[in-house]
């Protein structure tokens, strides 16, 4: 049979015996859900370093070391902060309202190839955290290391009391199944991670979903920052993995007055500003003729990336820098490069660094992650007002920051970018965002309440309706 019809005929059994498996897993107690995802999670962290060393050599992407400390705080991290989350039942009784935690039911987890292993862990540990099911879709460019990760994981779950079918794999990944997961009738949500196309895909789909598009984040040292510390975790950030995570910093962002003291820091820490000659041609490598990033460079190290441009770099160089001055379509150097490349800008003052942020973000990256490095708690405020992204991170390297590790944010691998980058939230996704919340409310007061001569009066003056205001207030509070 054909590839395609092949794979679209496997995604409609996967979810069927999901749904089927779901309907079984929501009657489950909180503790008996809870028992599932502990044995998964203590299962699968015994094969973090294993996984890794797949991912990457079926990917070419990133390096194991770093993505066995990727899959480590998934497999652990993650579930340590939600294994005490209560989602099903009920949740809390207060005022006179009861919470009632209700799993959406089968969830589509899309899958990148940058963070395939980790993502597959997450995904599932959170799903079925919050009692849904989920049939997962790989990248085919890393099909085998999420299925692996997958089968652990579902192993794991059968063997502590899941039912069969409640973690699904789609083995044999084409568009068109994806397409034909995510468009389902019987999939209710959409957990989207991976390239632009892709997520906007997920969200024109019909079915509800959480996706994630591209970052691009700003990095910007302004003037009262520990110059060191800051480009000591700009430099730690981006070589992680070799910049695979989203929320890695894309450009620097310099002040006038620090802009050698920053070059040199960088310099010394391995950093290496390329001849504008040399710049010039890595962009046209960056940059492929249909205007989108060139995957040869993604995970890559500054080493292997600078030989497929036909550049020389000194030995060492840990991070590869532009010096630019403009934002646009054609300067690649301005858009998100999932690899140890940066752009590197200088402003007058930190009005003009805000400025540049703006531009930066809403080129791309919008809703996303921005990174400010400053001592000065008022600069700080300023951006948090008004810059368009859903994290603004303060003194700490972006990838893990953004992601929780480094902040005291919700640990995730999935980072929502809010209305204004196109998302349906800017949460860290946890499993509280794959629940409804049914709400059982009693009555406390009746519509004669709403007809007293007080609520009736109109030809009162401000202070008497503010007076008015506050009254009917205490009164509602104090019920």
């Amino acid at each position: 049979m054909d590839k395609d019809l092949l794979s679209v005929q496997q995604v409609r059994d996967l979810v069927k015996a999901c749904k089927a498996a779901q309907k079984k897993y929501v009657e489950f107690s909180q503790e008996k859900m809870d028992k599932i995802v502990h044995e998964m999670s203590m299962e699968v962290r015994q094969y973090d370093e294993k996984l890794a060393k797949l991912a990457v050599e079926e990917t070419g992407f990133g390096k194991w070391e770093d993505k066995v400390i990727k899959n480590r705080f998934a497999s652990t991290y993650i579930y340590d902060f939600i294994k005490n989350m209560k989602t099903v039942g009920i949740l809390r009784e207060e005022n006179e309202v009861m919470e009632v935690g209700v799993p959406v039911g089968v969830i589509a987890g899309l899958i990148p190839s940058t963070n395939p292993t980790s993502t597959t862990i997450y995904k599932i540990l959170i799903s079925l955290k919050a009692g849904n099911g989920i049939v997962i879709s790989p990248h085919p460019n890393a099909k085998n290391c999420i299925i692996e990760t997958a089968n652990i994981l579902k192993r794991a779950a059968i063997k502590a009391g899941a039912p069969e079918g409640l973690i699904g794999v789609i083995e044999i990944p084409t568009i068109q199944a994806t397409d034909a997961l995510m468009k389902h009738d019987d999939v209710s949500l959409i957990l989207a991670t991976g390239g632009e196309a892709m997520v906007r895909a997920a969200y024109s789909s019909g079915t509800p979903a959480i996706g994630v598009g591209p970052g691009n984040g700003p990095a910007f040292i302004e003037r009262s920052a520990n110059v060191k510390m800051a480009v000591k975790r700009i430099m730690q950030s981006k070589t992680f993995d070799n910049g695979t995570i989203c929320a890695s910093e894309q450009s620097i962002i310099a002040e006038a007055c620090n802009r050698t003291e920053i070059m040199k820091e960088v310099e010394n820490q391995g950093g290496y500003f390329m001849p504008r000659e040399d710049a010039d041609k890595l962009a046209r490598f960056i940059l492929r003729p249909n205007g989108t990033m060139n995957p040869a460079i993604v995970g890559k190290s500054a080493e292997v990336i600078a030989n497929l441009a036909g550049i020389k770099i000194p030995l060492g160089t840990r991070v590869l820098l532009s010096e630019e001055t403009t934002v646009s379509n054609s300067n690649p150097y301005s858009s998100e490069k999932l690899a140890p490349i940066l752009a590197f800008y200088v402003e007058d003052n930190w009005e003009k660094a805000c400025e540049r942020s703006i531009e930066i973000l809403n080129h791309e990256g919008r809703g996303h992650t921005m990174i400010i490095h400053s001592e000065d708690r008022e600069v700080i405020r300023e951006f948090a007002l008004k810059k368009p992204v859903s994290r603004l991170l303060v003194n700490t390297p972006g990838s893990l920051g953004g992601i929780g590790a480094t902040t005291n944010l919700a640990p995730a691998l999935t980072l929502g970018c809010g209305a204004v980058g196109g998302s349906s939230t800017s949460d860290n996704i946890t499993p509280m965002n794959l629940i409804n919340i049914r709400r059982v409310a009693w009555g406390v007061r009746e519509l004669d309440y709403f007809r007293t001569e007080n609520v009736e009066q109109t030809n009162v003056d401000s202070k008497d309706m503010e007076e008015l205001i506050k009254k009917v207030l205490n009164e509602i509070l104090n019920r």
